[in-house]
């Protein structure tokens, strides 16, 4: 990476970029919420249909991210993600419209690519026009943005579920607002000059030599690629049974009530955003290694938990509790900041898609089975989800750090021209 002047207004960036992560969480939320909840009876959805409709969300959020990263190292971050947006939108417009099911699911799959597209091209232009010293904790920010995206959302179907669907298409038309609002302002940014400088080097015949996909399927690429993938595949697993199914469990494996649930949703929520904006003051410093083993251990120890005092109203809450601490300091949000360290210009955002639809496609395929699973054997789920809490924990202790950054790799390149 070239060293470069601090950007101007950084915050300004990580703001309107960072809302990629604040309206995916939106999107994701809001469609589990209306489509499971508030559109079934108007519109006569049956389980099988429900399932489909958020699953091909789930899916099509992989195939976005698996795009749009290629797209954004070829095209430009911004072009990418202000094209996204806009199919954000027009996704959600199609959710609030949508008179049965093949609309529904017409407007899922539109949304679900746009999240998946509008993730990896915006966490690299937070990072690119980040000022030294700074990159990883503007990173970070965006998943404090996330977890805004969910408590606001929540708040507001909160208000609007009395409405039944209606309530629902105000949701998903609150989703459109904030879109082109966004959309209107992300217009009025620059390209990033990190990825501009790379290109011209590209286009003016200079040696680049990590510009190729072929180049992140062997060495030195392919480690930090497996590393990543591996690390966000096997805690993502945790994430998703909680974050999909955290009430299910609640409700069917402890006989709890999901206002219970909702409610210790919410504080668990407070919790990971005040942990997230103090993780942000040390994650650019050497406190960042004794923190994220922490968070891990946290992590690991929420789904211990319940295996160890027994199956209860009491432990599972713990578990939403101190998985979303745990969180706060390792899981996603070290995920995107390594990412951005490991993967040079021109492949940081094809690495991330690849690395984000591996995650989202395992998550998938494990919640097809996790309702089932955890019927039969609470035990066994829980004990399955620590074990890969454990050993992406290993891979974030052991395996990243020793990994090349990209500023190692492209120092080696320009001393060898």
């Amino acid at each position: 990476m070239d060293s470069t002047a601090t950007p101007a207004r950084p915050w300004r960036t990580a703001l309107l970029a960072g809302m990629a992560s604040f309206l995916d969480s939106s999107a994701l939320v809001s469609a589990g919420i209306v489509v499971g909840t508030l559109y079934p009876e108007s519109m006569s959805l049956s389980d099988g249909q429900i399932g489909l409709v958020l699953g091909l969300q789930t899916l099509s959020f992989a195939l976005g991210a698996l795009v749009g990263g290629r797209l954004g190292d070829r095209f430009g971050r911004r072009r990418i993600f202000t094209w996204s947006l806009a199919a954000y939108a027009l996704g959600a417009v199609l959710l609030a419209a949508a008179t049965g099911p093949g609309p529904l699911v017409i407007g899922a799959v539109v949304i679900g690519l746009a999240i998946g597209a509008d993730l990896p091209v915006s966490l690299a232009m937070i990072n690119e026009e980040a000022p030294e010293g700074r990159k990883a904790a503007l990173v970070v920010f965006s998943s404090v943005l996330w977890n805004v995206g969910i408590a606001v959302t929540m708040l507001v179907s909160a208000l609007l579920s009395g409405f039944g669907a209606v309530g629902g298409r105000i949701l998903f038309g609150y989703l459109v607002v904030v879109a082109l609002v966004v959309l209107g302002l992300r217009l009025t940014m620059r390209e990033s000059a990190e990825w501009r400088r790379a290109r011209n080097a590209v286009e003016s015949g200079e040696s680049v030599r990590f510009r190729d996909l072929p180049q992140l399927l062997r060495p030195p690429l392919l480690p930090g690629l497996l590393a990543t993938a591996l690390y966000y595949a096997m805690w993502n697993v945790g994430a998703n049974t909680m974050g999909q199914f955290g009430s299910f469990l609640h409700v069917n494996v402890v006989g709890g009530e999901v206002a219970t649930y909702s409610l210790f949703s919410t504080v668990g929520l407070g919790v990971g955003l005040v942990a997230g904006v103090v993780f942000m003051r040390y994650v650019d410093t050497a406190a960042r290694g004794p923190l994220f083993a922490a968070g891990s251990a946290i992590t690991v120890l929420a789904w211990v938990f319940p295996l160890v005092v027994g199956f209860s109203e009491f432990s599972l809450l713990a578990t939403l509790l101190l998985s979303g601490l745990g969180s706060a300091f390792a899981g996603e949000t070290l995920y995107k900041v390594w990412s951005q360290e490991l993967f040079p210009t021109l492949l940081r955002t094809t690495a991330q898609g690849v690395t984000i639809a591996f995650g989202r496609v395992v998550a998938a395929l494990i919640g097809f089975a996790t309702p089932a699973l955890a019927t039969a054997s609470a035990g066994g789920t829980f004990a399955g989800v620590a074990v890969l809490a454990l050993l992406a924990a290993g891979i974030g202790l052991l395996w990243i750090p020793r990994l090349p950054g990209a500023r190692q790799l492209t120092s080696v390149e320009k001393n060898a021209l």
